[in-house]
């Protein structure tokens, strides 16, 4: 399935495009005050970077929305997807955030790194309002970027463990030794994620079958974007048909869209052997079932909870969380904050293996953030048995020894 951003049901459209008539019209500085315990109601905004329906990231936050509305009594969602330059040119995530303090909204969440500046300059114009953007770090104090005012937050999920599962379930399958990983723009993120899921391919390679951590071939291609936008970006459905003609039989995917499943499952249509693991969205694999290894999802309904509850009870405050799985059940949908769901493709013996490898994380046995580790260039990165802090793996420089690929 093609990801240029995707179609919408026209219903949605037509309140997408009165959402952005809308955008002209001048909103007061002020903000609507926070709830109180008597207000039936309590409408929250989501802007999303992709299309609601886009089985991958901005989905499953349009999916925590809905969870929220569930489980907060009263809470409703109002959200304005596809605020990318190449669906809505010239739309800012100001103004955005200003259509949506005009709707009601009481709590906004801006739901990609890319909202970043544009969160940072809504929060500054509404100092009452309380705004999150999810990934950041403007409101991580202890950080190198701390420059939010009290009114902006930031959370993001533990995904490196998940990706570690998802590297593994890649390195269990393949019989090239070669794994490709579709990557979008390079930056401190996307670093630590792909590192992550090579550490975790390099784990299952060498210590569930015995080969050599030199044997196994890791290259990361960067398309540009979370999501390809023509003229703009690399075309991640040639990417990953280049992975997969060039040996690489398990491809998987760090952006936000489904070409390198969809590109698998035609493959083996035709009778190759290929593989993908997808990423975001819990469900993914339902796409193409016959290729799908499994896939590292984010569960954000929770941190959403949170969020809402806050702000109703009057309690809301800055914060910065980097929320980790419940490794009692990662799956658990009202506790974890990330998770691994096994894909249909994925043999018996391999799963036996990711479960092996989820208690042995659980338990502190195996933790493959700990040196030696080296960087992309030759330089040390962790010492022999030194474990990455909370700094160290958040603002990863480079990709690992032992990628190939660009870190920039």
């Amino acid at each position: 399935m093609s990801r240029t951003p995707a179609c919408v049901p026209a219903s949605i459209a037509l309140a997408v495009a009165a959402a952005i008539a809308m955008l002209a019209v001048s909103v007061p500085a002020a903000v609507v005050p926070p709830a109180s315990a008597a207000t039936a109601g309590f409408p929250f905004g989501v802007v999303l970077v992709g299309p609601r329906n886009d089985h991958g990231w901005s989905e499953a936050h349009y999916i925590a929305g809905q969870y929220a509305e569930h489980k907060v009594p009263g809470a409703a969602m109002i959200y304005v997807d596809n605020v990318n330059p190449a669906a809505k040119p010239g739309v800012t995530v100001p103004q955005v955030v200003d259509d949506l303090i005009s709707k009601g909204a009481r709590l906004v969440l801006t739901t990609s790194d890319d909202f970043k500046d544009g969160t940072l300059e809504a929060a500054r114009a509404h100092p009452q309002l309380p705004i999150i953007n999810v990934s950041g770090d403007d409101a991580w104090k202890a950080g190198k970027n701390y420059r939010a005012p009290a009114n902006e937050s930031n959370f993001m999920g533990r995904m490196e463990y998940m990706k570690m599962l998802g590297g593994c379930a890649a390195a269990l399958t393949t019989r090239t030794g070669k794994i490709g990983f579709l990557g979008p723009l390079a930056n401190d993120e996307t670093r630590r994620l792909a590192d992550s899921a090579y550490l975790g391919a390099r784990y299952c390679w060498t210590a569930y079958r015995g080969r050599s951590a030199a044997s196994l071939a890791f290259k990361v291609t960067w398309i540009g974007f979370w999501f390809n936008i023509p003229g703009q970006t690399l075309d991640p459905t040639k990417v990953a048909d280049d992975f997969y003609g060039t040996g690489y039989d398990v491809v998987m995917s760090g952006i936000d869209t489904t070409e390198a499943l969809v590109e698998a499952n035609k493959l083996a249509k035709s009778g190759k052997r290929v593989w993908a693991v997808p990423y975001d969205f819990k469900n993914a694999c339902a796409e193409a079932p016959n290729v799908c290894l499994g896939v590292p999802y984010f569960n954000w309904g929770p941190a959403y909870v949170k969020a809402i509850t806050m702000v109703r009870a009057g309690t809301y405050h800055q914060y910065w969380d980097w929320n980790g799985p419940n490794w009692r059940n990662i799956n658990d949908p009202d506790t974890s904050a990330v998770g691994f769901e096994t894909g249909p493709a994925l043999s018996a013996a391999a799963s036996a293996k990711i479960n092996a490898l989820i208690n042995s994380m659980s338990a502190g046995s195996v933790a493959l953030w700990k040196g030696p580790l080296r960087l992309a260039d030759g330089s040390a990165y962790l010492r022999s048995g030194q474990t990455a802090t909370d700094l160290q793996i958040w603002y990863m420089p480079q990709l690992l020894q032992g990628m190939t690929g660009p870190s920039k």
